[in-house]
């Protein structure tokens, strides 16, 4: 079955938007390289899974990049989130070379479930941080159809 475990994939919405736009590109990017793995059919894992590798490389060395050229306080923790994202990536490659593709359907499925959260708690106060290092401030977000329970 395809997606495996999810009603959905992943899919990019404004509740996304962090108001850094380099990172939200980035973000963006990512939740299109997640998406199509995790509908992959059988031949294409090993191809969309290099996809996903291939950008959580750039997107983490951007962001640690960011945190470290501006002393950001909570490096060291969002780095290792990154850098256990990427081990689990490499382990999950080498499982899919041996034949296994159920690991490489969970990888997908997981990495669409820990983003939300990862962006929401780790990645909007780095976008915050490098606004208010750049502008002086936070940034303006509008979030459009996103409808916040008070």
């Amino acid at each position: 079955m395809n997606p495996t475990e999810s009603d959905q994939p992943l899919a990019w919405s404004d509740r996304l938007l962090l108001g850094h736009s380099p990172m939200d590109d980035t973000h963006r990017e990512f939740v299109e390289v997640v998406g199509l793995l995790q509908v992959a059919a059988e031949h294409e894992l090993a191809e969309r899974l290099e996809s996903v590798l291939i950008h959580l490389e750039r997107h983490f060395r951007e962001e640690d990049t960011w945190m470290r050229d501006t002393s950001y306080p909570a490096t060291d923790c969002h780095v290792d989130e990154h850098a256990a994202v990427r081990a689990s990536g490499r382990e999950v490659k080498e499982m899919l070379a041996n034949g296994n593709s159920e690991p490489c359907r969970r990888y997908a499925d997981e990495l669409a479930k820990w983003f939300p959260g990862h962006a929401d708690y780790l990645d909007a106060p780095l976008a915050q941080w490098l606004s208010r290092k750049r502008f002086g401030g936070t940034p303006v977000v509008i979030k459009r159809g996103v409808v916040h329970a008070e």
